[in-house]
């Protein structure tokens, strides 16, 4: 019986190990698939010499994908709000191949700015072929614990507003270029993590606004 009471309870301690390291492991492990599904979704197509905008693009998997097109000798237009970080990714992302790369410091979260960068992105490249909504943030906590909820404004100004403005602006563009909008999104919209409630709603809606598009899309056959 001890040495039972013993194994039962080294199997219960490994149960609460496991769930205590769990939020720590998942979303790394969301962020490599994520990556792993872009790359895989996007790049089958030949985009040397297409004019690709990237959002939240001076760090994180914005960075990252801004390599990847610049490895495959795509033009870059690059938006985010730390204009030094910005240009590094810039400089390296020269070095890796793209032939050209605009560097546009701006806040996705105000509509001003969004006209401003995909102007900007059309007077010096003339086209765009690929918008990538990759900006957001992060909220850890739980929602009870929020002492002002005012402060969750950004969050959405940044992860939705700050995808809607951008694909409103575009769109005119992308249909002649017949080009696409990818949304970096999560797997947050159905398995939502813990101490995430706002940031886990807000991605469900924008999944949603993602999949309307997606079914608007899919009808009138113009942006792929």
């Amino acid at each position: 019986m001890l040495g039972m009471s013993r194994t039962g309870l080294a199997g219960a301690a490994l149960r609460v190990a496991l769930t205590a390291l769990l939020p720590l492991v998942l979303p790394a492990y969301y962020v490599y698939k994520l990556t792993t599904y872009l790359l895989g979704a996007v790049f089958p197509e030949d985009v040397a010499g297409k004019v690709v905008l990237i959002t939240g693009a001076s760090s994180g998997i914005g960075e990252h994908l801004a390599y990847e097109y610049a490895k495959r000798g795509a033009y870059l237009a690059l938006v985010a709000r730390r204009e030094a970080s910005l240009r590094e990714v810039g400089d390296v992302a020269l070095g890796l191949g793209s032939p050209g790369v605009l560097v546009l410091p701006a806040d996705v979260s105000k509509p001003r700015d969004c006209e401003g960068f995909i102007d900007d992105t059309i007077s010096y490249f003339g086209r765009l072929d690929h918008l990538v909504n990759n900006a957001s943030i992060w909220q850890v906590c739980k929602f009870e614990e929020i002492q002002d909820v005012r402060h969750l404004r950004a969050l959405m100004d940044i992860n939705f507003w700050g995808h809607v403005y951008p694909t409103r602006l575009a769109i005119p563009h992308l249909r002649r270029s017949r080009g696409r909008i990818v949304g970096v999104t999560s797997n947050s919209s159905y398995i939502f993590i813990g101490r995430n409630t706002f940031y886990n709603v807000k991605i469900l809606y924008s999944t949603m606004h993602y999949a309307e598009h997606r079914r608007r899309r899919n009808h009138a056959s113009e942006i792929s």
